[in-house]
Parts: C-alpha cells; structure tokens; sequence
C-alpha cells in the first residue's frame, strides 16, 4: 500500500518537473535541486494516516434524534398558569366593586348571594353525594357489563370449539382442545 502512494507522489512530482524552464548552469555541474524532498515524502508515508480504511467492512451507526418533545417543552415553557382565573372586568374592577360596595352593606351583590344558607349547604351535599356515592354506582354498573361481556364471550368461544370439534372426524377425538371441557 504504501509502494502504491509512493509511486503516485513520485508520478505528482514527476509532471511538473518536465514542464520547468530547461535546467540552469548548476544542474550541469550534477547538483540539481528538486521541488520535492524525498525524505519528506517517506516521513510523510511512515507516519499513520489519519483516515484508517480497516473500518471500510464496519457497519455504519446510524442515530435518530426526536425533537418534537423539546420543540413541546419550549411551547409549554411560554405559557402562564400561574395566575388563575380572571373575574369579569378584571382584577382592578373587582377591587374597585369590593370598595365601592363592602360586603356588609351589599349582601346580595356578593358571589352566591343568590343563594341563602339552606340552599347552599344542600348544594354542598349534593356534589358530595354525587362525589362519592356517584362514582361507585358508575364502578358498580360498569364491573357488570364487564362480567356480561366476559360472558358472552365465554360462551362465543364455546360454541366455536363445539362447532370445531363436530366437524373433525370422530367428534375431534385425540384433539386437545375437544376433549378438554371449555370453562
């Protein structure tokens, strides 16, 4: 290999060579001077290449990089949460409404003031009632169609491995799904 790159840095250095002015009264004295240093060439050729070819047979690695989540993230990052709802009017106009009418003066011009003490504790029980008891009724319905559906299914498979094993000879004997009972 190296023979090779010696070959084709000799052929380089050879051609512009041949196309320089015809040589001086010092080349006839036998002392002619090159272009190209022969022992820079082989100090060039004995040091190690920086691209090495046994990694030619490698397979390549290849790398995917997602960027949606960041390009998300950035997204997210811009948006406040921090400051709640906003009352109608806006902050300063509550503030305002708070001032120009105190609630001990006002009573009905304050939130659920539409509503009297009674009414409101049975508002109260009802989004607890409907909190807690509401969410096991939904549980309760919804593990029965479950069951229901599991069933049905049971029984689907049955009557699939019933029909299968009719239709083998002798009634599927020898097969292990036909003679094992379906549960």
């Amino acid at each position: 290999m190296r023979l090779v790159a010696l070959l084709f840095a000799a052929i380089l250095s050879a051609t512009p060579l041949a196309a320089q002015d015809p040589p001086s009264s010092s080349a006839q004295d036998g002392t002619t001077t090159l272009p190209v240093s022969v022992t820079r060439i082989r100090e060039a050729l004995e040091t190690t290449p920086l691209l090495s070819l046994s990694t030619v047979g490698d397979t390549p690695t290849f790398r995917v990089q997602i960027r949606e989540r960041q390009k998300l993230d950035e997204l997210l990052a811009t948006l406040n949460f921090k400051a709640g709802p906003v009352p109608a009017g806006g902050v300063y106009m509550l503030e305002q409404n708070r001032i120009m009418f105190p609630s001990v003066d006002n009573p009905l011009r304050q939130p659920w003031s539409e509503f009297s003490q009674s009414e409101l504790l049975t508002l109260v029980v009802e989004n607890l009632v409907r909190g807690y008891l509401g969410g096991k009724a939904l549980n309760a319905v919804s593990r029965s169609e479950r069951a229901h559906a599991e069933a049905a299914a049971k029984e689907e498979v049955r009557a699939a491995v019933s029909q299968y094993c009719t239709s083998q000879p002798n009634n599927g004997a020898g097969i292990q799904i036909c003679d094992t009972p379906v549960r």
